[in-house]
């Protein structure tokens, strides 16, 4: 995963010289664009200073946290450096870079909810700036790195997937918004599975309206995933285990038409059979007007 966001953000970094350890960003893409082709050794003129003196200069300190994240691969130790800029040097144009470097080397060292604080935080001092949509990035992909197991509680998988969809909605022609929506699919996946483990509990225990309405939401929110065909055999079985026949029907109909190749219509079908009965699809379902605009 780190490899993954060295790539993704273009940071890449190189010895410049023989004369101490001066670094050097190597040309790359997102955040760090705007500080190819020149050396962050650079003076603080133009910079605004607070009144009295610096501990020490914001160059220095921006460099030491690059020289911690990359040589000495300390993310947390880096981390603190880059808020010593925004601590020292608030007004200035290094405090706004080093809080985005911040909030990247926490997310490296695996502190996530300090990665989300330092990231919001950024979003909402500069939601003009490039690096807003990076920052947002940060955000969802924290909460999707903490997914948990099916079996478990969601709500940081939902958290993912609404930090993410951000990321597309206000930033979509940024290069972050492709990788965002393939998380979002993961993330989408996750919390189908997570109505379908719930829907097969209840429909083993013969709470079929309970189960009706986990198996519903699969088939109204994620269509798009995996389970979507799955939850249309369970409605099968289940509307025909409360003797609702068309209902039953219809879902069979949707499957078939939608996944004629699939497993769990060959099941749906061969209940149906045993019923003496058909898949027919009712336009007036709820299932199938869930599909009428819908195009695999």
């Amino acid at each position: 995963m780190a490899a993954y966001f060295l790539r993704l953000t273009g940071i890449y970094w190189r010895r410049w010289g023989d004369k101490g350890n001066r670094l050097n960003l190597a040309s790359g893409t997102g955040f760090i664009r705007s500080m190819a082709g020149r050396s962050v050794i650079i003076g603080v003129e133009g910079c605004a200073r607070a009144a009295g003196r610096f501990d020490e200069p914001a160059d220095k300190l921006y460099n030491e946290g690059l020289y911690l994240l990359n040589t000495k691969k300390d993310a947390k130790a880096a981390a603190k450096k880059f808020e010593e800029v925004d601590r020292q040097h608030p007004y200035s144009d290094w405090a706004r870079k080093s809080l985005i470097m911040q909030a990247f080397s926490y997310y490296q060292a695996g502190a996530y909810d300090d990665c989300i604080n330092t990231s919001r935080r950024y979003v909402t001092l500069h939601p003009g700036s490039p690096d807003a949509a990076y920052a947002q990035f940060l955000i969802g992909s924290s909460y999707f790195d903490q997914m948990p197991e099916i079996s478990r509680d969601q709500e940081r998988t939902d958290k993912a997937v609404q930090a993410l969809e951000e990321v597309v909605r206000k930033y979509p022609e940024s290069e972050y918004a492709v990788a965002a929506k393939r998380k979002i699919e993961i993330a989408r996946d996750q919390l189908a599975g997570k109505e379908m483990d719930i829907g097969r509990q209840l429909q083993n225990a013969h709470n079929y309206v309970g189960a009706i309405n986990r198996f519903k939401v699969v088939v109204t929110r994620y269509q798009r995933t995996r389970h979507v065909e799955e939850a249309l055999l369970r409605l099968t079985e289940v509307y025909m285990a409360l003797g609702i026949v068309e209902e039953a029907q219809t879902s069979a109909a949707v499957l078939g038409h939608n996944f004629p190749e699939s497993r769990w219509y060959k099941d749906a079908y061969a209940l149906m059979q045993s019923r003496g009965v058909e898949p027919n699809e009712s336009k007036g379902s709820w299932i199938s007007q869930a599909f009428a605009q819908l195009k695999f």
